[in-house]
Parts: structure tokens; sequence; C-alpha cells
């Protein structure tokens, strides 16, 4: 009996797409972070707010006997609004294709090829999307928004609001422990600190020629992923092909979240025939926002050479 649509989209639904959540995470070292990490799921609204304490109560102090104590409201929580961002995967079948691949088998070995390609698609689109500076006005914003001096991040200025900047060195060129240290260290409050390095395969090479063979060691949770990296400060630095040349990240995953909805992530819609084509289209639908709650506890070198 030859499978009609609805049972090929409950089969891709059921086999298929449900594995899609871990692969799509899978695919490089920060989403698979992200997913272990930073991933928060959410019920609904219009954007993320998070919450910003940006400084100190300036009502109290010292004092001593009947002195007059200061009842004043000082302003020390805003927030920064992350629009939730949509993205979508098409899956098309043409009946041309359709018929070349007749048969029960074949039309699911059809679909499956073309599932494996929105899944590719999307860990591309996911993983560059975490990385990018805000210029792409319907992507989520990622790393280099963040990291930034100048930018208008979650709806607040850092040119306006110097607490909202990041640790940026655009200047430095040449990979150096002491460069390194540097950053890390003014992305570093009391006992916050980054918790992970992100940086080219190419810089990571540079990293590891730097270090002594005895100081090679390696991060165990990242090796079970599949994917190497070399340890500074006690934290891995990790080599993901998403990360834009000459920049390397240091990350506090504490203060960086996915915030992901729930009833929309990885949602399959099945596959339908427009009137106007010869063809079945199935989509594939995520909505989520990047976010950062504290740019200070962040760091980037963004001009390395090697």
């Amino acid at each position: 009996m030859t499978l009609s649509y609805d049972q090929v989209s409950a089969i891709t639904e059921k086999y298929y797409v449900k594995k899609l959540n871990d692969n799509i995470f899978d695919s490089n070292p920060y989403l698979r972070r992200v997913k272990d990490k930073s991933l928060v799921m959410i019920d609904g609204g219009t954007s993320v707010m998070v919450e910003l304490e940006y400084a100190i109560n300036g009502a109290g102090g010292w004092y001593s006997g009947a002195d007059t104590l200061d009842t004043s409201d000082t302003e020390i929580i805003t927030a920064a609004d992350y629009t939730l961002k949509q993205i979508y995967e098409n899956i098309s079948i043409k009946r041309s294709d359709e018929l070349k691949n007749s048969g029960d088998a074949q039309k699911l070995s059809l679909v499956k090829s073309k599932i494996k390609n929105a899944e590719k698609s999307m860990q591309d689109r996911l993983g560059t999307g975490v990385y990018s500076d805000g210029t792409v006005a319907k992507s989520i914003v990622g790393l280099r928004d963040f990291c930034a001096v100048d930018q208008t991040v979650g709806g607040i200025s850092q040119s306006t609001y110097s607490w909202w900047q990041s640790n940026l060195d655009s200047s430095t060129t040449v990979t150096s422990m002491s460069a390194l240290q540097t950053q890390f260290e003014a992305a570093t409050v009391d006992n916050q600190a980054p918790t992970v390095g992100l940086t080219t395969r190419a810089i990571l090479g540079y990293y590891y020629s730097l270090l002594q063979p005895q100081q090679r060691f390696t991060d165990s949770d990242t090796a079970r992923g599949g994917f190497s990296s070399l340890m500074f400060n006690g934290v891995p630095i990790i080599a993901d092909s998403h990360c834009p040349s000459s920049h390397l990240f240091f990350v506090n995953e504490d203060v960086v979240k996915l915030y992901a909805h729930k009833d929309e992530w990885m949602r399959f819609r099945p596959f339908q025939e427009p009137d106007d084509q010869n063809v079945r289209t199935a989509k594939i639908f995520s909505m989520c926002a990047f976010t950062s709650g504290n740019n200070r506890l962040l760091a980037c070198l963004s001009a390395l050479a090697s």
C-alpha cells in the first residue's frame, strides 16, 4: 500500500523531526554547551525581559546615634528587552521527484534526505546567529553585539551607559598569554568569571603552540561531545566553525542565555500541496531570543591575526 502524505507527515514528525532538537544542538560545540547550560524554555510573551542591576544602593552608609538617615529611593534596576525571533526551514518535494522515487521505501528515503538538509541548514543559521553582530534585523542578536562598546543591545545604548559595555580589544593582533589574561581578568568580577572561550580553529592552533606540553589540558565535558578544547585559567577554549575570523570570545554562561518558546521550538508543519505548484511542502519552525544579562562579564579580542 502506497503511503499517503498524511502518513508520511506522521512518520516524519515521529521518527525524524523529534530528533532534530538534539541534532541541532550537537552540531557545534557552543550550541551544545547552550543546550546543557543556557537553554530556557518559555511559554509566551512578545519579548524576553532580562532584569539588570546596574548600580549600588545610594541610600545607606555609616551613621552615629541620632543622625538623620537617607530614605531616598535609588534607581538601581532596569531591564534589557530582547525580541523573540522566528526561524524556519522548508522541505519541498517536487511531484516529478516523487514519481521517480515511487514506492514506500523510496518515498521515505527522499523525505529523510530532505529532513537532513533542513537540519543542516538550521544548524548553520543558529550557529551563525549566536555570533551575529545585530546588523540582520530579523535574526537573533549574538556575541558580537553583546561584546561591543557602541551598540544598542536589548534596547539599551552602550554608548550612553558605560556599565552596559563589554570588554572589547579591537587592536591586539597577536595571540599571546598576556593578551588573553588581560581580557579574561577584565571580564572577571569577584567570583564571576568567564566559563568558556570560543574562537577559530586557526587561533586555537596558535594558542596550542604557546603551551608547554605538560600544560595542554583538555575539558572532558567538551570531549564527550566530540569536540576538542584546551584549557585557560581552568575554562575550556573551543574552536567553533561559526566563530568569525580573528575573534576570541570569553563568555560567562550564567549571563548569556537562549530563550526558546516551548510551543514553537522545532515545530513540524505537515506536508501540504499549494494550488499553484506541483510540489508538496512541509516546514519546521522555531522562535527564540539570545540574551545577555551583563555585558561586563564578557570579553572579546576581535583582531587576532594568529
